[in-house]
Parts: structure tokens; sequence; C-alpha cells
């Protein structure tokens, strides 16, 4: 007797969200500072896609060990949203994160290649970025660790 494959379910897929924030928060809970920036992330989401992408590269040009935290966890979500959006046939511009501060023509062309995004692409991009971003704002208060402040 052979089992019968699963069928596809049509519609909206969780494609493990919930999971993979989880996952990424404790990948970054022990690196200082970096889970601070979930929040912003989550509010970040309203300027778009572009400026989410980018901001790993303004904590790149610091020279302080906690902003190279932040902008690896910045570019650590992007890489995840990335492939999830993959999963649904979808795909985000520098997917694998590999652009960085120094590179200005890639900047240039991963800009240009976000806003040359079908508008429905972006929107849901957008809205799969704002679930991620609720799910890692959900574990960060769950497993951050409370920093010393001497």
């Amino acid at each position: 007797m052979q089992a019968t494959p699963p069928q596809q379910k049509l519609g909206w897929q969780a494609y493990d969200l919930d999971h993979q924030a989880q996952a990424l928060v404790i990948a970054h809970r022990d690196k200082r500072g970096a889970l601070t920036e979930s929040h912003k992330m989550r509010m970040s989401v309203a300027y778009g896609l572009e400026r989410f992408w980018g901001e790993h590269l303004r904590y790149e040009n610091s020279n302080k060990p906690e902003d190279c935290n932040k902008g690896a966890y910045w570019k650590a979500v992007w890489v995840a949203v990335a492939k999830i959006l993959a999963d649904a046939n979808l795909k985000l511009p520098d997917a694998q994160g590999r652009i960085e501060k120094n590179d200005t023509e890639g900047i240039k062309a991963t800009a240009k290649a976000i806003w040359s995004m079908d508008p429905e692409n972006q929107q849901v991009a957008l809205m799969v970025l704002t679930q991620f971003c609720d799910a890692l704002v959900w574990w960060t208060q769950r497993y951050k660790v409370k920093e010393n402040s001497d």
C-alpha cells in the first residue's frame, strides 16, 4: 500500500517564521547590543525594504564591537527573510548578505534592485518582514540577557 503524497496547500503559508525568528534571537542573544535592535527593526519596516536592508551598513561603519554585533544581526535578519521569501518564489536582492560598507557599486545596484521590485512583491516582502520582526520582538522579550550597566 502506497502512501498518498501530501497535498499542496494554497494561499498563505507560515513558512516557519516563528521558529526561524526564535533561532535568530537565540543565536544573537549573547552578542552585546544585538537584541536591542529587534524593536528598532520592527519600527523601521514602515520605512521600506531598501532602508531596512541598508541599516546594517550604518553599523558596519562603526569601530565599536557592539555596533558590529548590531550590524550582523540586521544582516542575518535580511538573509533569513530572503530565504523565507525564496521558499515562496520571491527573490530579495542581496539575499546572501554579501554587500558590505565599502562596496559602493554593490550598494547602488542593491538599492536599485529593491526599488525596481514589482510593487506587489514589495508589499508581500514587507508583510513577511513585518511578521518576522514581530516574532523577533516576541522572542527577544523572552530570551534577552539583561546587560550590566557598568
